[in-house]
């Protein structure tokens, strides 16, 4: 079986959740011996060394990186090709990521095989499609969602909900199957879609065994520096930190270390290639979001290492289950700080917690379960 996947960002940088998400599902590719031909968009953080490490992890068979062609070498056409047909039909920007050039270089790669599936990644770049569909009717075209974008928007100017999640549901209904993260974005899309739409969880290896890892760390903080988690970081800082004793050991990993305080007691990593050796040596973890939507892979992360959570209403998005599930939520700073005090200083709650997340976890994240799913949505016998 031969499958083409376009995924726009660097699968290896893992502190991303997006990123994690990808690789795990090149993990499952591998596992099943499906040959993976890889598409991304070249950038400075995505390079050919990282297309070549993905070979030699045996990701992929191979790969390219899409790059932008030169507006003033091409003129006449950028114009009629690329900037008259976006203004003529008035097209929401925010749903198209394509750049001048990229989407005949996607078709030329496209046309080079015989492909069973085409798996793209987002709504935003569904439109990379649409020439190809016309001459590859056998294919089986597939979306993986990661996110339900129109909410993502509705701050942005200009934005009409009924404008945007129209077109959504449009660029949707381009492909034969809709791969969603969790049960409430299935329940949005499949009111309105006529393909089929499968929850297709994040899933990761279960690392229980880290609970018997002497632990350096505290509270562990993992986020990229999108707009929701660097508002999230402002208001766990300013409200929730000066709350908690100053001996509360806390690391901070990813590109929000930007937008956090210095303190004697705070560790910043804003990158690291080996997030295990950070989960690992500490007691909880946190999600302070107070917006965005969808599942929040860095709460999974920590759930398959046995780590209670201390989230806010947002952080459990996705969740199959909002309770018993190894989350401790509330949108008060108060209660906030008293679940991270609680869970550090009182064994028993610390231990019911973490018992919660191990259950929660295999029941709904393990891999098994969600590699049958996969198996059924990319016809794999085993």
């Amino acid at each position: 079986m031969r499958l083409l996947y376009f995924y726009p960002e660097n699968p290896l940088l893992k502190n991303q959740g997006n990123n994690a998400r990808a690789l795990a599902l090149l993990e499952y590719f591998k596992s099943r011996a499906i040959e993976v031909d890889f598409v991304g968009v070249y950038a400075d953080n995505f390079q050919q060394e990282d297309i070549s490490n993905l070979k030699n992890e045996r990701y992929i068979k191979e790969g390219y990186l899409l790059k932008s062609l030169s507006r003033k070498k091409n003129q006449l056409r950028y114009f009629f090709m690329y900037s008259l047909p976006r203004k003529i039909f008035k097209k929401i920007k925010e749903f198209d990521r394509r750049r001048f050039g990229q989407e005949k270089l996607f078709e030329e790669i496209a046309m080079q095989k015989e492909y069973d599936f085409i798996l793209i990644s987002y709504a935003y770049w569904a439109n990379l499609i649409d020439n190809i569909k016309e001459v590859k009717p056998n294919v089986k075209f597939v979306i993986d969602t990661h996110d339900f974008l129109t909410s993502q928007f509705q701050h942005t100017k200009d934005f009409q909900l009924g404008k945007y999640f129209e077109t959504e549901m449009r660029l949707l209904n381009k492909f034969d199957e809709v791969l969603v993260i969790s049960n409430e974005e299935k329940y949005v899309f499949s009111q309105f879609l006529d393909q089929p739409v499968s929850i297709v969880t994040h899933t990761l290896k279960t690392h229980f065994d880290a609970s018997e890892i002497a632990k350096k760390y505290d509270i562990v903080y993992v986020a990229s520096n999108n707009e929701h988690n660097i508002k999230a970081a402002k208001w766990f800082f300013t409200e929730v930190y000066p709350k908690l004793d100053k001996n509360i050991q806390i690391v901070v990993v990813g590109r929000v270390v930007s937008f956090c305080p210095d303190g004697d007691n705070i560790t910043k990593i804003a990158f690291i290639e080996d997030l295990d050796s950070i989960y690992e040596v500490s007691k909880i973890a946190i999600c302070p979001m107070l917006s965005g939507t969808g599942l929040k892979i860095k709460v999974v992360e920590a759930l398959s290492y046995g780590l209670p959570v201390v989230c806010n209403e947002r952080g459990i998005d996705g969740l199959l289950n909002k309770t018993n599930n190894g989350c401790l939520m509330t949108n008060d700073s108060s209660q906030f700080a008293n679940y991270v005090i609680q869970l550090l200083q009182d064994k028993t709650f610390y231990e019911k917690h973490a018992q919660d997340s191990k259950s929660f976890f295999i029941a709904n994240h393990a891999i098994e379960a969600t590699y049958t799913e996969l198996d059924h949505i990319f016809t794999v016998d085993q």
